[in-house]
């Protein structure tokens, strides 16, 4: 029990000190989305101050312990760094979070920056980051769940790598080259394979963690996946990002033949 309060203590530690040096960030630059870099980083710090409080109480299977590890810090270090170059190359803040504060930074003050997203994200991050804490410090009981853990992990790395690499592609065509809207590749499949592959992955570090633990564990653990798979479908990522592109042309017919998150075959609008 002490190891699993010192696991959960760290990842809220860890989230509370990278939210707030962001905040001093966001402040400096004037805009919210650079809180986007954070999210990944949180939880990869989070990750590697549980396996290090692990390894010093001589806690968990070691080898689920640094897995565990490893598998968060590929997924956080590949989205920090692909939203960092995002970030960096618009200087304007993302309209979503306009839309969440009801105004830019400067407008609307750091007070409600901090309270609607800083202080909120880093409060999720110790949540979402439950099946990695416990499984971090606890003895595996069940392997095959482990290893089919992984496997979901690597599907839903594979949809947000191959996802945001596919965007990207389609960003840099000139717009007058390229179609409206991306429709092609994994876009084709889903309106939002990243989302998608996010969710995966944390359904996959769940199943390696928390029901990999036991029963016990993966019921006390479940609300870190179905709450990151909430976030992303209904609150800040899939339901939000698409108020803006049903203005698009052809968004709409895009969206009728097409799933907003979970994948199915393409297939032509009636």
């Amino acid at each position: 029990m002490t190891g699993l309060l010192v696991a959960i203590g760290l990842s809220v530690v860890a989230a509370a000190a990278v939210m707030t040096v962001t905040a001093l960030v966001a402040r400096r630059q004037g805009r919210v989305a650079v809180v986007d870099v954070a999210w990944g980083a949180a939880f990869a710090v989070a990750a590697l101050a549980c396996a290090v409080a692990a390894a010093v109480l001589d806690a968990g299977t070691p080898w689920r312990t640094g897995l565990l590890a490893a598998l968060v810090v590929v997924w956080g270090g590949r989205l920090a760094g692909h939203v960092g170059r995002r970030v960096a190359r618009d200087t304007e803040e993302d309209p979503r979070y306009e839309e969440l504060l009801g105004g830019t930074l400067a407008e609307v003050g750091m007070a409600r920056a901090v309270r609607k997203v800083f202080a909120l994200q880093g409060a999720i991050v110790p949540v979402v980051a439950l099946p990695v804490s416990v499984g971090a410090v606890l003895e595996v009981r069940w392997w095959p769940v482990v290893v089919a853990g992984a496997g979901v992990w690597a599907v839903g790395l594979f949809f947000e790598a191959v996802g945001d690499a596919q965007l990207a592609a389609y960003r840099s065509r000139p717009r007058d080259e390229r179609p409206p809207v991306l429709d092609t590749g994994l876009w084709a499949w889903t309106r939002h394979p990243n989302y998608f592959g996010d969710a995966c992955v944390w359904w996959g570090l769940w199943l390696v963690g928390g029901l990999g633990s036991g029963w016990v564990a993966g019921l006390a653990t479940v609300v870190a996946p179905l709450a990151m798979t909430w976030f992303l479908s209904e609150v800040t990522g899939a339901r939000l990002l698409e108020r803006r592109m049903m203005h698009r042309p052809g968004y709409a017919a895009y969206a009728a033949r097409t799933p907003r998150l979970v994948p199915r075959p393409p297939r032509r609008a009636p």
